[in-house]
């Protein structure tokens, strides 16, 4: 297994106009602190029912997912350097078909939400036991502006109105679009102890959201 430290050097092997690195790398703490210390799946549970699903809805530049993938072991390293070409399996979106521990095909902005609300309570009325003491879990990682769609606002609405308790929204704010929300952070601690207490607090509260701040566009 790879280290928190050594996710730059994964990055530098994928190369191409297409890696999106700003975007990439704007997502690349939460990637890290969700797999590393908060979802409930492996590359050996990849295809487990009780296993928490994530959800990159922000589909662009996804050089760090992949990196964070291949440091998890999803999937060889050696796969890195062929991003992007014709015989890869590592496209400019994620295709779940593809690669191992994708869950949904992203890049089309506004369609990741969605799909998590609709996973999320399709297992719940499965009633699936999870990998731990919980039942599994959705994760879903969004951009702020790509919340301008409004197949977003319909998502939101019906989440909250349902309280579906096992729910996260990760938004990832650069501050290119601007809805109220208080200051957030990437402090790999705080970050994890967050999704800690939405998680513990869901069952009661609904579904939940962790905002990741990071640095703004000039």
């Amino acid at each position: 297994m790879r280290t928190y430290a050594e996710l730059p050097g994964l990055m530098t092997q994928m190369t191409g106009d297409e890696k999106h690195g700003p975007s990439a790398t704007s997502t690349l703490d939460v990637l890290w602190v969700l797999y590393d210390q908060v979802l409930r799946v492996s590359a050996d549970t990849v295809d487990d029912p009780g296993r928490d699903r994530f959800l990159l809805s922000k589909g662009h530049g996804p050089a760090a997912y992949y990196a964070v993938l291949a440091a998890k072991e999803f999937f060889p390293e050696s796969w890195l350097a062929g991003f992007g070409s014709a015989e890869s399996r590592l496209g400019y979106h994620p295709d779940r078909s593809l690669v191992p521990g994708v869950e949904i095909a992203s890049g089309s902005l506004g369609h990741g939400l969605p799909i998590a609300v609709g996973l999320a309570h399709g297992l719940l009325a499965q009633g699936l036991p999870g990998l731990g003491d919980t039942p599994p879990r959705v994760y879903v990682l969004v951009g702020d502006a790509e919340l301008d769609e409004g197949s977003n606002s319909e998502a939101i609405v019906y989440a909250g109105a349902v309280r579906l308790p096992n729910l996260t929204v990760v938004a990832v704010d650069n501050q290119s679009s601007s809805y109220g929300w208080g200051p957030g952070g990437i402090d790999h601690e705080a970050l994890a102890s967050a999704f800690r207490v939405t998680a513990a607090g869901a069952a009661s509260a609904g579904p939940q959201l962790v905002v990741a701040t990071v640095e703004g566009k000039g």
